[in-house]
């Protein structure tokens, strides 16, 4: 399959060495502004061609274009890549509201194309582990689910914090994962009313800022219950606080990050007050979505009803924004 790639910072790159080690697919073309980041991938993609832009990518005969720019583009970028006839592999998050992403959505069923999407912790060993409990009802009916992203970071980059370029702060950008990993490891049960409280440095958030601290409930249809908290510079004394915990009937499991790290991940069964490990590092899984994809694309995979997924979870990080 020949693929081209938008954007080739560090996701953008490595994402590409994933899909190129699976042998499924060839980076034939790449584009960039940046001499240092397009330089960058030609190491990877030594016969690529670097191009101009969406544009000249659109022009190279593609099956397939992978997309890593800024939030406010991924939308746009998405249709006009799938209204040519081309699949689509992009960063989270797929639109800022849950109106953009059901547009590309739409796009990928009209152009029966492909569509993909980075939720890469779906695709932790550990997370894998938790959701094959639930799915297959060894923890009983799961009544509370805890999620907790805390990052003692904030974005590098000044478009982060305008939401009209980025759709929101620490939410769409951590807590996305967060909705995700809770509504796919239920099945995308239906929410039936959203709470929350979004804070700019200790404050209610005002008109014109990105939220860094955000604690939100769900309360699904059948009264079960969701709590997420999120946040971007928070002194945790750790790099990270990554959590997803599923409680059922006198049994839960949970998904944690060890030591402060955003890569090594444990999953763990509880019974009472007894500990059982599932699954713990090293686990590479950082590429796995897109190596996913990639095979997915080889395989001659067109639009999948699971894309639809996406708007679901758009649609509650619109709830928690009041939007």
């Amino acid at each position: 399959m020949r693929v081209g790639f938008l954007g080739t910072g560090w996701i953008g790159r490595h994402r590409m060495q994933a899909m190129i080690e699976t042998g499924a697919i060839e980076a034939v073309a790449y584009a960039d502004p940046s001499d240092e980041m397009a330089a960058e991938a030609a190491q990877l993609a030594p016969r690529g061609k670097r191009v101009d832009g969406l544009d000249g990518l659109l022009n190279e005969g593609l099956d397939g274009i992978v997309i890593a720019t800024p939030s406010a583009l991924h939308a746009e970028q998405s249709i006009r890549a799938l209204d040519s006839g081309v699949a689509v592999f992009c960063q989270k998050p797929l639109g800022r509201t849950a109106a953009e992403v059901r547009a590309v959505v739409e796009a990928a069923r009209n152009a029966d194309r492909l569509l993909g999407l980075d939720l890469s912790y779906r695709h932790t060993e550990a997370m894998r582990r938790i959701r094959a409990l639930v799915q297959g009802g060894e923890l009983g009916r799961v009544s509370a689910v805890d999620l907790v992203f805390h990052n003692a970071y904030g974005p590098g980059k000044s478009w982060f914090f305008d939401p009209a370029q980025s759709g929101g702060g620490c939410v769409i950008d951590l807590g996305v994962h967060l909705v995700d990993l809770a509504l796919w490891a239920l099945d995308f049960p239906d929410v039936a009313d959203v709470q929350a409280r979004l804070l700019a440095k200790g404050r209610p958030l005002g008109p014109g800022e990105c939220e860094d601290y955000a604690v939100a409930t769900l309360t699904l249809a059948d009264g079960r219950v969701i709590t997420l908290a999120c946040s971007w510079n928070l002194p945790a004394g750790r790099d990270a606080i990554i959590t997803a915990s599923f409680y059922g009937e006198g049994q839960g499991a949970g998904f944690r990050n060890e030591n402060g790290s955003f890569f090594d991940f444990t999953a763990e069964r509880w019974r009472g007050t007894a500990t059982e490990v599932l699954a713990s590092p090293p686990d590479d899984w950082g590429g796995r979505a897109a190596a996913d994809w990639a095979r997915r694309l080889a395989a001659g995979e067109r639009f999948s009803a699971d894309a639809e997924r996406f708007v679901d979870v758009a649609d509650v990080l619109d709830r928690i924004y009041g939007r």
